[in-house]
């Protein structure tokens, strides 16, 4: 009896320094794992600060009822018929809707504001923005009927009467076969001024002379685009243009390109430098766009010189070119048709340009790759060299020079677009920008968009055609997204740290520069898809964040969706903003977690148009 006592004594106390073992254990793991948080906190701590955004961060994680990855609430469909949800319309609104006269406003290029600048070198039909003071503070309404354009390849050819009601080029151009009505839509057939017989049989004969059809000939500029058939016809080649054309008697030209999904901007050739990196298009081209080639000692020429990469090509169709066949149906005399050419010849010559071609009204130029060995030397009379940075275009006069300087190699897209480094990163010519961090970008732009397409499956699905990346850094977001589908106008701030759009044409992409405190060189609801990276924390106190969203409301599409990823407390007032914009907003998590200051809001803008019954929206 004492025996079993004893032993069970004995059981009893190893058991209990078995458990008091097991509790010690715990705790050590519990001290060790509270140690290990403890000290990644404080190393978060110790490298972001601990500030507004951190509180903001903490806060949004606390108070949220709501999946932030998920966006369960906003609807991505577009909406023909043009209804609008009922409560919508109970919503007090900051920002009231502005006069219907304003459906087609386009600020820094208004007709009565132009009329007051000089005319010569085109200078009324350049860009002039409102003072502050002026600036609308209302948001723009799309016109009665309007519905969300036709899906590519269908928009390319039609495009609804109801976005954009202009008859005048039906009938100034009808001969020409650039545009016809037909009903409720207008067609464009794919005519133009210089081809009669279609887009398609001319780049046919262009292909015969430059290589458009094997990915070395990736970006185009067409300088007074018309409405943009030729960049149009590109696409299916795989090749991009930038068409620019100015908002002059015309009115809806580049509004009809846009509508129709081919990329176009409004601008002109004036007498300031046009807002695109040097080395930048792979071919230039003219189809009888009426601007004085040989005028102004060659200063146009000079310009398109300064944004054709070394090995380029510039195509003119049209006057001057076979002037003694012409020169009758041009309504010109033989002397004036004659000394324009000679002009051009001898310009093109000084340039380092060799004439590769010229058949009936098509000249073809190409640019040598190494300009160098053969241009003259600056003690050469009449030749001056430019003497300023020729990527620092932003306002800047055109000058009367000549840009010095050899490209690097350019392989063929889409080779470029991925596996090729740009040689501007190659050479280490943008600084802070090495081969490893550009390969890091395409990384993180390939993840980001990853769970961009989580929160809106839409993004590749064709829904949107015109997209614009605001704040494209190395073109990371559109090299993600690319598609067949779709195109990216890239915008490089003009006070971005550092200057990047000259990559982004490297990489068989198009861009522009632009500054954010004024109004984009576009119509109102051209684009279906806009990103902002970044973008209103390089803008935080140098223009007002109202204005900048008021500009993105007015170029964005009804039912279009806005993607605007920064950090926290700016996302917040950003999004105070939004809510007064008709737009439906959610706010998501970075994807690496809700701790991560940075966060993304994404927005759907409402349908809403002009009711023309009381001048009023609905």
């Amino acid at each position: 009896m004492v025996w079993w006592s004893s032993h069970q004594t004995g059981a009893m106390a190893t058991k209990l320094n078995s458990g008091d073992n097991r509790s010690r254990s715990f705790v050590y793991i519990f001290i060790i794992a509270s140690l290990c948080g403890f000290f990644y906190l404080f190393g978060r701590w110790q490298r972001n600060g601990f500030g507004k955004g951190d509180l903001l961060v903490m806060d949004i994680t606390k108070t949220s009822n709501t999946n932030c990855n998920s966006i369960p609430n906003l609807n991505f469909e577009t909406h023909h018929a043009g209804t609008i949800d009922n409560d919508s319309t109970s919503q007090t609104l900051d920002f009231p809707a502005c006069d219907a006269n304003f459906t087609d406003y386009t600020p820094c290029q208004d007709q009565k504001r132009a009329m007051k600048f000089p005319r010569n070198d085109m200078i009324y039909r350049e860009r002039h923005c409102p003072p502050q003071e002026e600036k609308l503070k209302c948001l723009v309404p799309a016109p009665q009927g309007y519905v969300t354009p036709f899906s590519w390849p269908k928009s390319r050819d039609y495009v609804p009467y109801a976005n954009a009601p202009y008859k005048a080029l039906t009938v100034e151009k009808a001969i020409q076969n650039w545009i016809q009505y037909e009903g409720n839509v207008f067609r464009f057939p794919g005519g133009g001024t210089q081809f009669p017989q279609g887009a398609d049989a001319y780049i046919d004969q262009l292909a015969s002379v430059i290589p458009i059809d094997n990915g070395t000939v990736r970006t185009a500029l067409d300088t007074g685009c018309g409405v943009a058939s030729f960049g149009a016809y590109l696409w299916k080649r795989n090749v991009i243009a930038m068409s620019f054309a100015p908002r002059d008697n015309h009115e809806a030209q580049v509004q009809f390109a846009l509508e129709r999904g081919v990329p176009a901007v409004i601008g002109v050739l004036g007498s300031i430098k046009m807002p695109y990196p040097s080395k930048a298009f792979d071919m230039a081209h003219c189809s009888r766009c009426l601007i004085p080639w040989g005028s102004n000692d060659g200063k146009y020429m000079m310009e398109v010189d300064r944004v054709l990469r070394p090995g380029g090509y510039w195509v003119l169709s049209g006057p001057p070119i076979n002037w003694k066949n012409n020169y009758k149906s041009w309504q010109r005399t033989l002397e004036d048709l004659e000394e324009e050419q000679l002009k051009i010849e001898s310009i093109a010559k000084l340039l380092c340009w060799e004439k590769i071609s010229e058949k009936g009204e098509m000249a073809i130029w190409q640019k040598k790759s190494n300009t160098e060995s053969c241009r003259p030397t600056e003690n050469t009379p009449g030749i001056q060299f430019c003497s300023n940075d020729p990527d620092d275009v932003w306002y800047k006069k055109m000058e009367t020079c000549v840009s010095a300087g050899s490209g690097g190699d350019y392989v063929a897209f889409p080779e470029r677009l991925y596996d090729a480094v740009p040689p501007r990163i190659v050479s280490g010519s943008i600084p802070g920008v090495s081969v490893e961090k550009y390969m890091e970008d395409g990384k993180k732009w390939k993840k980001h968009v990853n769970g961009y397409k989580r929160m809106n499956g839409m993004i590749d699905s064709g829904r949107y055609r015109n997209v614009m990346d605001m704040n494209a850094g190395l073109g990371g977001f559109a090299a993600a997204i690319h598609s067949f589908k779709l195109w990216v106008m890239n915008v490089v701030p003009n006070i971005a740290e550092t200057n990047t759009l000259g990559v982004i044409y490297e990489r068989g992409l198009i861009g522009i520069y632009h500054d954010w405190c004024e109004a984009f060189s576009t119509y109102p609801r051209t684009y279906d898809l806009i990103h902002a990276n970044g973008l209103f924390n390089l803008y935080n106190d140098r223009c007002d964040f109202e204005d900048i969203l008021l500009e993105m409301d007015r170029i964005l599409r009804p039912e279009g969706a806005v993607i605007i990823r920064d950090e926290v407390d700016v996302i917040m007032k950003v999004k105070n903003i939004a809510t007064s914009l008709r737009w439906d907003t959610k706010l998501a998590d970075h994807e690496d977690g809700p701790l991560v200051p940075e966060k993304i809001l994404i927005a759907v803008k409402r349908y809403w148009a002009v009711d023309n019954q009381n001048n009023t929206t609905t």
